[in-house]
């Protein structure tokens, strides 16, 4: 507030040091010229920091920086009730000097004013005072006690500064996260693709939520009920089906008898659901006729129907077919009673991208009219025609036509080649080598051919075929009785001596060693040979067997290299099976012949200096890493005599598991007992032929050979290794 007494030094008891009357200062020099209006700023400034009660009062004229509307501004009122002293309500008290005019006696040590700070001041200038203050140095306006930051403890910081000042926030809760909740719906979609459809079945149980996720159409886009079909009720498969609805791509019912009385009443409604399935099997699943005819009017899209065995299905559902199904490409039709040539004829006609198409059992392949269109497509690259009635001349139809222009130099028709990749017509009896010679310079793409059960065939149908097809993997020869080993000598120098994998000769009693030698030598690729049932020895398997051992080693464990199927072989013996189990666990020749490595014992120098000139140092053998087991890469798995087979299993067993130890003891203990069972029947018929192959045999497995391989000729089994002869092998 002013006060009323004259513009003079005013002693306040209490303050700072009185301030003398001010005069005149002395005029600076010419470099720095006064300020004259300074003084002006520097009272506006002044009177900016004053207080409330001493705006209404004032007498002098206003500043600039609280005229606003004709009103005072209360932009510098202090609004706590500490501020309002005595002096400010106009009482009496001690004053204080307020502005840059008085000195800085608060501390002694700060510098008084310059003279170019109280430039400009005359006598007149009019000094302002304001009451004592109980904290003279607040010049700011505190917040509220609810708006001050409270310390680390909960407690509000002090003015004053003597309180806590560390600001902290209050903690913050924390989240609580709810994992699967907040999951997005398509990765939980994910995690349930994952699980198999019994899995999903028992996951709908949960809740109400995951019921409704485990039905989603989503997760039935595949149903195939192979793996549960027996164990799932005809209400739940039809819940499924339902709930995949447009979804479903992949429907397979195998087997799904349940359904029976399901179709009648459920028939309409599971067509309209399924409207885009692509691939529809029904194999052995019992289906009203009406149901199936819905399937197939209602799906466009299909690519892929297998209806065998099914008595519902008959020339009516091959006419749905040939007009609903445009893009099928593989039709399964084999042992449909209902089903003949004349209802494949529309779906050959129409079907124009039919690549498959399986009829075993079917009647009328002896048309030659359907096989003068299956000429003109030629789209098929599987055609299955097992035990039908197809005959030499609808088989000549099939591959050169009506009618077809003959090479004059070579005698052979000019045709397009078919597009044939595997050929079915075993037991199709009415075939000749009249007829299957045609497939001869025809089929240069043909993969599987199965010719079993054929009795008319011979050498002379079946070479031709085998030297024009340079990529057959597949041969099926099983009981042609009038077949010999100049067919196996011809295939070890066909085109397809490096692609054959699956060759069958079983009951082809011609057949032998002379025959089959060549082909297990030249067809490195093979992977299975049934040969029961035909005259080959106990040679042939151990070829086979020191073919597969010079495979090589490896640290891996091994693995089926060659399956061979030699029971009901009269010349095949038992020592030729101990041959093949034990070159399956016979281990490295390295590994064999490691010797431990030799050492000199370290010695100090004054046991040095004690020996004697003539005393040599003790020699100890230091112990040898051990190397890194190695096994076989390939072995033979075979099928023999059922009373050998148990053992020969067992063994096989413990070789793919790497236990080559203890396969090579159930080796040894089983030749031991093989021997003793032959020697107990010294007295019974045949005796002296019983003695001597358990002689034969124990000379092959003891003899010392000469070049032995630096173990003195002891085999891996303690008995002696069998050495190879080219002079032919001793049937015992």
């Amino acid at each position: 507030m002013a006060s009323s007494q004259p513009d003079s030094v005013i002693n306040t008891p209490g303050s700072v040091s009185p301030i003398a009357p001010v005069s005149t200062p002395e005029p600076l020099p010419l470099e720095q010229p006064p300020k004259r209006k300074s003084g002006r700023r520097l009272l506006q400034s002044l009177q900016r920091i004053s207080s409330s009660p001493s705006l209404v009062r004032r007498s002098r004229s206003c500043s600039n920086g609280y005229h606003r509307d004709g009103k005072p501004s209360l932009s510098c009122v202090s609004l706590s009730s500490a501020a309002y002293g005595p002096s400010c309500l106009g009482e009496p008290g001690p004053p204080q000097l307020v502005g840059r005019l008085q000195e800085r006696a608060s501390s002694p040590n700060e510098p008084p004013l310059s003279a170019a700070a109280t430039a400009g001041v005359g006598e007149n200038t009019r000094i302002r005072v304001l009451g004592a203050l109980p904290n003279v140095s607040q010049t700011t306006v505190p917040l509220p006690a609810e708006l001050r930051p409270t310390s680390r403890m909960g407690l509000p910081a002090m003015e004053n500064g003597t309180g806590p000042t560390t600001v902290t926030t209050a903690p913050v809760p924390k989240r609580k996260v709810d994992f699967w909740k907040d999951m997005p719906i398509e990765i939980k979609m994910e995690i349930f693709r994952k699980l198999s459809p019994t899995e999903i079945v028992r996951c709908s149980r949960v809740s109400k939520e995951w019921y409704r996720m485990c039905f989603d159409g989503q997760l039935w886009s595949s149903i195939d009920a192979t793996d549960y079909y027996s164990q799932i009720s005809g209400d739940a498969l039809i819940k499924i089906i339902t709930s995949g609805g447009p979804f479903i791509r992949d429907l397979n019912l195998r087997g799904c008898v349940q359904l029976l009385e399901k179709w009648v009443a459920a028939a309409e409604r599971l067509s309209d659901a399924c409207r885009n399935i692509v691939s529809f099997t029904l194999e052995g699943c019992r289906v009203d006729k009406t149901a199936l005819h819905y399937f197939l009017h209602r799906n466009p899209r299909l690519e892929f129907i297998n209806v065998s065995g099914l008595s519902s299905v008959s020339n009516l559902a091959m006419k749905i077919i040939a007009q609903s199904c445009p893009y099928l490409e593989t039709l399964i039709v084999s042992w449909c009673s209902n089903v003949d040539t004349k209802g494949l004829r529309r779906v050959v006609e129409s079907c124009h991208r039919l690549k498959e198409l399986r009829a075993g059992e079917i009647r009328g392949f002896d048309d030659e009219g359907f096989m003068a269109e299956l000429f003109k497509r030629n789209t098929l690259e599987r055609l299955v025609v097992h035990r039908t009635d197809i005959t030499d001349q609808s088989l000549k139809v099939l591959i050169h036509g009506f009618d077809p222009e003959v090479d004059l130099l070579t005698d052979r028709p000019i045709v397009p080649p078919r597009n044939l990749k595997h050929l079915d017509l075993h037991q199709c009896s009415a075939l000749t080598d009249d007829g299957v010679c045609t497939l001869a310079h025809n089929l240069p793409l043909l993969q599987g051919l199965q010719l079993s059960q054929c009795p008319e065939l011979t050498d002379d149908s079946i070479i031709p075929v085998i030297q024009t097809t340079p990529m057959l993997t597949h041969l099926d020869l099983e009981e042609l009785e009038n077949l010999t080993n100049n067919t196996l000598v011809e295939l070890s120098k066909s085109p397809c001596v490096d692609t054959l994998e699956h060759l069958n000769v079983s009951s082809c009693e011609n057949l032998g060693d002379s025959g089959m030698l060549p082909v297990l030598r030249n067809c490195a690729s093979l992977l299975t040979v049934v040969m029961d049932n035909t005259r080959i020895s106990d040679l042939c398997l151990s070829d086979a067997s020191n073919r597969i051992r010079k495979r090589g080693y490896d640290h891996g464990l091994p693995r089926v290299g060659l399956r061979l199927v030699v029971f009901d072989c009269v010349n095949v013996t038992w020592a030729g099976i101990k041959e093949v189990l034990s070159n399956n666990a016979h281990p490295p020749r390295a590994l064999k012949n490691a010797t431990p490595v030799v050492t000199a014992k370290a010695h100090s120098p004054a046991d040095a200096c004690r020996l004697s000139p003539t005393t040599t140092p003790s020699v100890t053998s230091s112990p040898m890493p051990q190397p890194a087991k190695m096994f076989p890469k390939e072995i033979i798995e075979l099928k023999c005599f059922y009373g050998w087979q148990m053992t020969v299993d067992e063994h096989t067993k413990r070789v793919l598991r790497g236990d080559l130890a203890a396969a090579a003891r159930l080796d040894r203990k089983w030749a031991e007992y093989m021997m003793a069972t032959e020697e107990a029947g010294v007295g019974g018929a045949g005796a002296r032929r019983r003695r001597r192959r358990a002689r034969e045999a124990e000379r092959l497995y003891n003899d010392d050979e000469e070049d032995g391989d630096g173990s003195g000729g002891v085999g891996p089994l303690g008995g002696r290794r069998r050495r190879a002869r080219s002079g032919g092998c001793i049937v015992m």
